[in-house]
């Protein structure tokens, strides 16, 4: 495993997407003695995947799980602050590379490539069962995932709908933008509009009214879909964000809006049993 320390050296020697590149002045790094950060790899489907982890320094008995699901440019140096600010709000959570099988995003420097040449490789079906294996892993190290959420960003927020209707062990899910309708492929055989009628656990949606890629009218689509399943959901539209609003390392951040969506967040955990106190 790799310290604390070792990832804060690759954070000073540039550790945000390069797709991405450069990184906007409201770029947000948590650094604290009170928590144990690192790199791990977890047993999946015959490989060892690699992983981000997040905890408090000090804890007794078991932490509650938050899986930490990426956007399309991987675990970068957001994604892993994200996992530090969780461990400091008392959770162990752990942020997967879902698409170490078909390549690193990191060696992308645009958007569009990255998308045709690694996102769109992955299954969904890969993806759901890399993240079985990663809660596993966080019941062998520490963590209570009879207390296990899930949260993610764009790719991540959408995966984050699959995976609350997969995996029964999960108590509340968060995801932040991420796409709700599309085209279904054989890699993407479901969108979150699909499973509203199978999900296990309470989901509560992120949007920017302003969002371009993820119109609002497929956000009342689910609405809709939410409502006929009789679903325990929530989405919340911010009117003046637009995509990647909680993305501090780009121009897209709202920081109003993000700060609001992390209070909730943290607020919908503790609704539902993913909770420190519990």
């Amino acid at each position: 495993m790799k310290t604390e320390d070792n990832m804060a050296q690759k954070s000073a020697t540039g550790g945000f997407a390069p797709a991405v590149q450069p990184t906007a002045s409201s770029t947000i790094l948590t650094h604290s003695e009170a928590i144990h950060a690192g790199e791990t790899s977890v047993p999946s489907q015959g490989e060892n995947l690699p992983a981000f982890y997040a905890r408090p320094k000090e804890y007794q008995g078991t932490l509650p799980v938050v899986l930490v699901v990426q956007e399309i440019f991987g675990v970068h140096e957001h994604i892993r602050d994200i996992c530090r600010r969780l461990a400091l709000e008392g959770y162990l959570a752990v942020a997967p590379e879902l698409y170490f099988r078909e390549g690193d995003p990191s060696e992308y420097t645009d958007i569009p490539t990255l998308f045709k040449e690694l996102v769109s490789k992955v299954p969904d079906s890969q993806v759901l069962s890399d993240l079985d294996h990663v809660a596993n892993w966080a019941a062998r190290n520490g963590g209570d995932i009879r207390r296990m959420g899930i949260t993610g960003f764009c790719w991540g927020g959408r995966i984050s709908w699959l995976f609350a209707a997969h995996n029964p062990q999960v108590r509340a899910a968060v995801a932040w933008y991420g796409r709700l309708v599309g085209d279904k492929t054989l890699k993407q055989q479901k969108h979150p509009i699909d499973i509203a009628v199978d999900l296990n656990a309470p989901v509560l949606g992120l949007y920017g009214g302003q969002d371009e890629g993820i119109p609002l009218e497929s956000v009342e689509q689910m609405r809709q879909a939410l409502h006929a399943a009789n679903a325990k959901a929530e989405i919340v539209v911010y009117p003046e964000a637009g995509h990647a609003f909680n993305a501090d390392y780009r121009p897209s951040y709202h920081a109003e809006s993000a700060k609001d969506g992390w209070t909730r967040m943290l607020a919908w955990f503790q609704q539902y049993g993913v909770t420190p106190d519990a």
